[in-house]
């Protein structure tokens, strides 16, 4: 589903104390990733000299690919589609319309507790989605927001295709793209596997954290199609109006993850990481 045009306040979100939301653009004001890259930059410096609060940028941004430093070249797109390589850990990914991006720009204790920091945004979008009716989990050893497909053996078999067998299981180098659109990431939900609702990828520099998460709300998954997204190649990808069998729109979800991202990231008791 397309993302809707809707009109959503600019600038700062205030709060007496504690984690401030500035809204960059949404919509029609959707911001490119340079810019918005350049603006964390900047609310990064001012964090460390604490000229600022805690700080989350919100946006919806322009299509673009980018890739985190353990992306390997076989996961990019085919076509020579160009990709913003960025210093954030992970892997590839897609940004776009219909996309809910949220950079939380945050001073830890050190050594900071990176593990710790991913798991409060999980826990926020987990709540957020929830409220949406939809149950989002955490899957072993890939971060992130899931929905969680069927067993295996329950799953359905498409154009003939018998997943008993799926050859991805066997094979840590297939590559989706190449294999029909059975396989594609966007088919994930068809295929009743597990899917990816929300990618986190994160950076801590002087012990304050930047970029952050994207929530799927109503983007045109098909974008993800030319990539191996974050680098899983037995998954998918899914969003809240797929999910939902219905559209929903950024302004709906916005007041609502940012209820849930001020109650986990200011209520979060923040300790060093353990050494």
């Amino acid at each position: 589903m397309g993302a809707a045009v809707t009109a959503i306040s600019r600038g700062e979100t205030p709060a007496p104390e504690g984690l401030r939301f500035v809204h960059l653009g949404f919509g029609a004001d959707a911001v490119d990733y340079e810019s918005a890259w350049q603006e964390q930059r900047r609310i990064h410096a001012a964090r460390f000299a604490d000229e600022v609060p805690d700080t989350c940028l919100l946006l919806e941004h322009l299509s673009v690919y980018t890739a985190g430093r353990r992306t390997s070249d076989d996961e990019r797109p085919l076509d020579g589609t160009p990709v913003v390589d960025v210093d954030r850990g992970g892997k590839i990914t897609w940004h776009g319309p219909g996309q809910l991006i949220g950079y939380p720009i945050q001073k830890l204790p050190r050594p900071v507790d990176v593990v710790a920091h991913v798991r409060r945004l999980e826990e926020a979008l987990i709540r957020a989605c929830a409220e949406f009716g939809i149950e989002g989990s955490r899957v072993e050893g890939r971060s992130g927001v899931w929905v969680l497909g069927d067993p295996l053996e329950e799953r359905p078999a498409l154009g003939g295709l018998n997943l008993d067998f799926d050859p991805r299981l066997a094979d840590e180098l297939f590559d989706p793209r190449l294999n029909g659109p059975e396989y594609a990431p966007s088919n994930a939900g068809q295929r009743r596997e597990d899917r990816k609702l929300a990618a986190i990828g994160i950076r801590v520099a002087k012990g304050v954290t930047m970029h952050g998460f994207s929530l799927n709300v109503n983007p045109d998954n098909t974008s993800f199609d030319k990539i191996v997204p974050c680098g899983i190649r037995d998954a998918g990808v899914a969003s809240l109006a797929g999910e939902l069998g219905r559209d929903i729109t950024i302004a709906e979800v916005l007041p609502v993850v940012e209820k849930h991202l001020r109650d986990v990231l200011e209520n979060a008791e923040l300790l060093p990481r353990a050494v």
